[in-house]
């Protein structure tokens, strides 16, 4: 008996590991440090970042029934922040396991915070260089 309750918590151990390393990965594709993926709570303000929409979501989504609401909004918003469209939404939400890896070490790229329209719209336009001497036509 023990020895199954040790197998099952090394398991559960493993998984757990393999998401800090995958939230580690989704993070840095962001444009963040990985080390923000590994502290509980903090992890959870810079994902609003990531997905451009204030702290205080993360209030809402622990109010019992508007939680579920926000909650799928902001991942939806965390698979259009990389390119994504609804049917990624739906494999992270129902089938995360296999997603959210997907997301961590595919081709998807980060293109902007969904969530905020102005800086998503911004992170849309190819970069400028004021400084640089520009050529007359």
């Amino acid at each position: 008996m023990v020895g199954a309750f040790l197998g099952l918590g090394l398991f559960l151990l493993a998984i757990v590991v393999f998401f800090y390393v995958v939230y580690w990965r989704i993070f840095e594709k962001a444009g963040r440090p990985g080390w923000e993926a590994l502290i509980p709570i903090y992890k959870y303000f810079i994902m609003m970042k990531i997905i451009g929409k204030p702290w205080w979501w993360i209030l809402l989504m622990c109010i019992p029934g508007v939680n579920i609401v926000f909650i799928i909004m902001a991942v939806n918003m965390l698979s259009k922040s990389f390119g994504k469209d609804e049917g990624y939404t739906v494999g992270l939400i129902f089938l995360g396991i296999v997603f959210y890896p997907l997301l961590a070490f595919g081709d998807a790229q980060y293109i902007g915070p969904y969530g905020d329209p102005a800086a998503f719209e911004a992170a849309q336009q190819p970069d400028f260089d004021f400084d640089a001497p520009q050529q007359k036509l």
